[in-house]
C-alpha cells in the first residue's frame, strides 16, 4: 500500500489498539489523521507530520457534525490514491441490566459506538471520491454475535457496525471495500474497566479477570500490526464480517 499516496482517519489513536493500528499504519508509510479525546505524544514525535491529531469527541454529534463541516476531512484525503477509515473508538459502558443503565450513559455510548462510526463512514465516502482504492474497517467484537449479561449496549452496538459492513458490502459503492472485524481480547484500558465491574452488573467478570491473571490478553501493539495486516492486504472486503482473533 505504501507504493501510492496512502491517507488513513483513524478513531480513538491516543491509546489501546487505537494507537497500536496508527503506529502499524505509520510504519507502512501511509499518513495518518487520528480523532481522538487526547494526543499520542510520543507517537507524534516519532513520526512529525505523518500524523495529524485532532482533538476531538466523537460522542458529541454535534461536535462530530461541526468537524466535518470544517472541511479538514476532504483537505486531508484530497489527493490521496488509497484512502482508509478505521472506525477503533468504542466504549463497553454502561455495563449492568437495563434497571442499572442510566440514560445519558446509553445514549453517549450509541452515539460513539455507532452513529460515529456510520457518519464518518459516510462522510469519508464522499471525501474519497477520487481515491483509487477506499478502505473502511469497523473494529467490531465478538461480542457482536454472542450475547453477554450486562453487554446489551455494547453487544447491540457491535452487531450494528457488522449488519452496517454487510449492507454497504452490498451497494458495491465504486473502489470501495468495507469490513467489520473481531480483533480478539486485548490489554487496554477497556479491559481494566470490564475486570472492575462488580458481578452484580458483569456477572462473567471473572472470566475476564482469569484471561488477564493468565496472559490471554494481546498486545495492543502485536493486535495493530495484525490488523493493518489484514486491513492492507488483498483478503480485506472478501467478507464484510471478519474475525482477525489470534
Amino acid at each position: 500500500m505504501p507504493d501510492l499516496d496512502a491517507a488513513a482517519v483513524v478513531t480513538g489513536h491516543s491509546r489501546g489498539l487505537g494507537a497500536g493500528i496508527a503506529a502499524a499504519l505509520l510504519a507502512r508509510g501511509v499518513r495518518v489523521l487520528g480523532l481522538s479525546r487526547g494526543t499520542h505524544d510520543a507517537l507524534a514525535a516519532r513520526h512529525g507530520d505523518r500524523l495529524t491529531e485532532r482533538r476531538l469527541d466523537l460522542a458529541d454529534a454535534a461536535a462530530l457534525g461541526d468537524w466535518i463541516a470544517s472541511g479538514e476531512l476532504n483537505r486531508f484525503l484530497e489527493g490521496a490514491e488509497r484512502a482508509v477509515l478505521v472506525n477503533n473508538a468504542g466504549i463497553v459502558q454502561p455495563v449492568g441490566p437495563l434497571d442499572q443503565q442510566e440514560v445519558p450513559d446509553v445514549i453517549r455510548a450509541v452515539t460513539l459506538n455507532v452513529t460515529a462510526p456510520l457518519v464518518l463512514s459516510a462522510a469519508f465516502t464522499a471525501a474519497s471520491a477520487g481515491a483509487r482504492d477506499r478502505r473502511i474497517l469497523h473494529i467490531s467484537s465478538g461480542a457482536s454475535t454472542t450475547p453477554i449479561a450486562g453487554w446489551s449496549v455494547y453487544c447491540a452496538s457491535k452487531a450494528a457496525l457488522d449488519h452496517h459492513a454487510r449492507t454497504v458490502a452490498l451497494d458495491r459503492t465504486p473502489a470501495l471495500r468495507i469490513a467489520s472485524i473481531a480483533p480478539g481480547v486485548i490489554d487496554t484500558d477497556m479491559q481494566a474497566s470490564i475486570r472492575d465491574t462488580g458481578e452484580d452488573r458483569f456477572p462473567d467478570r471473572a472470566r475476564f479477570v482469569a484471561m488477564k491473571r493468565q496472559g490471554q490478553l494481546r498486545d495492543p501493539d502485536d493486535a495493530g500490526r495484525a490488523v493493518v495486516d489484514f486491513l492492507l492486504s488483498d483478503r480485506f472486503g472478501r467478507s464484510p464480517v471478519a474475525d482477525v482473533r489470534g
